[in-house]
């Protein structure tokens, strides 16, 4: 039996196959082309390629194993792709913001200088007298206004400042003040020139009436009073305790402008006696010293004005009372 080759019959048979075998060494060596129209046939539909030629004409593959291929440092395989892929770029953080500026610290505001004190120790004037008589009104100052800013003016501001809940430090501020103005009164004028260094004490009741010589142990003042209104006032001292001043309810028995005490061999000016050998003069030690000094039992007075108008007014009987 004949197959019908490409090219002609081919031969059955032990021929035939050895005829078969040229032929495909033939095209393996020329390969398989495809016939340009009208070489030499007549012209007809073209036909489908040769499948089996072609897988023929391939050169075989080689499928290496897994293991040579992880050798060889290659794989095909999704797992070993990923694992050899180079790692992505890591993804760049944002930024942390920058830190606020440091805020400025704040100083803490300065203190305002404290204001210089109104009056302070050592001042003296109207000022400071009137300060003395407001005091004076406060309860806080047992003397007389005279005009000089010392330790016991001091210590009654003071007073006053811890009363009423400031700083004591004894000079009278701008605070001091203000406390002191808003809780007594202008002083008057007989206020702020008492007629003593002490205000004058309660008058005894026997002062009260008639024409009287009021003399306070305690005040050491004499005031005299006429129906119970003051007349004049003035400062006195008294006797020692070896010699002292009698007390009592007395009255004026003579008067001697000139006197000279033959006892003492001392003057007594402007004399009212009023008990023995007592009575009320002018001393001038008294107001050369002050109270440094005692008398002999006399009633001193150290202003020698106010003494020569009292001794003109004053008749023998008037009341001199002692207390």
């Amino acid at each position: 039996m004949l197959r019908k080759l490409p090219h002609g019959p081919v031969p059955s048979g032990s021929a035939g196959r050895t005829a078969l075998a040229a032929a495909a060494v033939v095209l393996l060596g020329a390969g398989c082309t495809v016939q340009p129209a009208g070489a030499g046939a007549p012209p007809s539909a073209p036909s489908a390629p040769l499948h089996a030629s072609a897988s023929a004409t391939a050169p075989p593959s080689v499928t290496a194993s897994p293991r040579r291929a992880e050798r060889a440092g290659r794989t095909d395989g999704p797992a070993e792709k990923e694992r050899t892929r180079p790692p992505a770029a890591p993804r760049s953080a944002a930024p942390p913001p920058p830190p606020p500026p440091p805020r400025p610290t704040a100083s803490p505001p300065a203190r305002p200088a404290a204001p210089p004190p109104v009056l302070r120790e050592g001042d003296e004037g109207e000022k400071v007298r009137e300060l003395q008589a407001r005091l004076h009104q406060a309860g806080h100052f047992g003397l007389n206004p005279t005009g000089y800013y010392g330790s016991i003016t001091a210590g009654s501001v003071s007073a006053f400042q811890k009363r009423q809940g400031l700083p004591a430090g004894g000079q009278v501020t701008t605070a001091t003040w203000s406390a002191l103005t808003a809780r007594t009164r202008p002083p008057t004028r007989l206020e702020l020139y008492p007629p003593t260094t002490r205000p004058l004490a309660k008058p005894d009741p026997r002062c009260l009436t008639g024409r009287a010589l009021c003399v306070s142990k305690k005040s050491r003042t004499l005031a005299w009073m006429v129906d119970g209104e003051v007349v004049s006032a003035m400062d006195v001292r008294f006797g020692s305790q070896l010699t002292p001043t009698r007390e009592g309810a007395f009255s004026v028995t003579f008067k001697s402008r000139d006197h000279h005490s033959t006892l003492y061999d001392t003057p007594m000016p402007y004399a009212m006696f009023f008990s023995g050998g007592q009575a009320v003069h002018y001393s001038a030690d008294f107001a050369a010293n002050g109270y440094n000094g005692a008398s002999h039992g006399c009633v001193n007075v150290r202003d020698r004005k106010k003494i020569a108008a009292l001794f003109e007014r004053v008749r023998p009987g008037d009341k001199v009372i002692v207390f």
